[in-house]
């Protein structure tokens, strides 16, 4: 069977384990990569966040698969930053990184996403999970809404502890991401100010073997799965870098 170009160098044996974003399931994250990667031959673990646990539960999903080999990592949002730590830990068991809306670039400070986890876990403590779940579906695209409206009641009563350990992850630096091996496709949305297209451009810049490809947030709520797709087209380039120098 013919495999599609921008994943053919893989072995389509590999499984991808792919993390949501703060707030978000497992079902968010398998739609934004389940089917493209199912299209290069490519299994997809998509990780249930444990929010008393978050960042310890996504390790401990990737150290488990990767105990059958090297593995493709991915993610939403803190879930791309917790990847791309792992994989920068780990380059001998990983295949490449697949990096959706990253959100900041070392410590969070006021980022965007940061500053409004913290100010939703204060909401949630002082008005409850109904209240700020009707405010931010009001708020929100419909689909966002439906999405976190989901995910956020099966995170309940943890949510505002998940929420707060989120905006306190330290994602790599710029040194440290000069420092990775693996190669990265990372995927930004040109129109969402909470995970800023310059964050996505930085992180690129910095990392020796990457690319980027962008999206509309609108695109996204029609079909999740132009992260996966743009992240995976992103990825190709990066790893024929990758390979023309290891080949040198």
């Amino acid at each position: 069977m013919k495999q599609d170009s921008a994943i053919a160098p893989y072995d389509t044996a590999v499984t991808a384990v792919v993390l949501p974003g703060t707030g978000s399931d497992a079902r968010f994250a398998h739609d934004a990569f389940a089917v493209p990667l199912q299209g290069r031959g490519i299994a997809t673990v998509a990780v249930e966040p444990d929010p008393r646990g978050v960042v310890a539960s996504y390790s401990e999903a990737m150290d488990r698969a990767a105990l059958d080999g090297p593995i493709l990592v991915g993610g939403v949002s803190i879930g791309a930053a917790v990847a791309l730590h792992w994989a920068a830990l780990h380059p001998e068991l990983t295949v490449g990184v697949l990096a959706a809306l990253p959100a900041w670039t070392g410590r969070p400070d006021d980022s965007p996403a940061a500053a409004s986890a913290r100010w939703t876990a204060s909401q949630l403590r002082a008005r409850g999970l109904e209240s700020v779940a009707a405010a931010m579906v009001e708020s929100s695209p419909s689909w966002l809404g439906a999405t976190l409206s989901r995910s956020w009641r099966s995170q309940w009563p943890d949510l505002p502890e998940a929420l707060e350990e989120a905006a306190g992850y330290r994602a790599l630096d710029i040194t440290e991401l000069r420092s990775v091996t693996v190669p990265v496709g990372v995927t930004a949305a040109v129109d969402d100010a909470v995970h800023p297209l310059d964050v996505a451009s930085e992180w690129v810049t910095a990392l020796p073997f990457a690319s980027l490809t962008t999206v509309a947030l609108d695109d996204v709520g029609t079909d999740p799965s132009v992260l996966g797709e743009g992240c995976i087209r992103a990825l190709d380039p990066a790893t024929r870098a990758k390979r023309a120098i290891a080949t040198r």
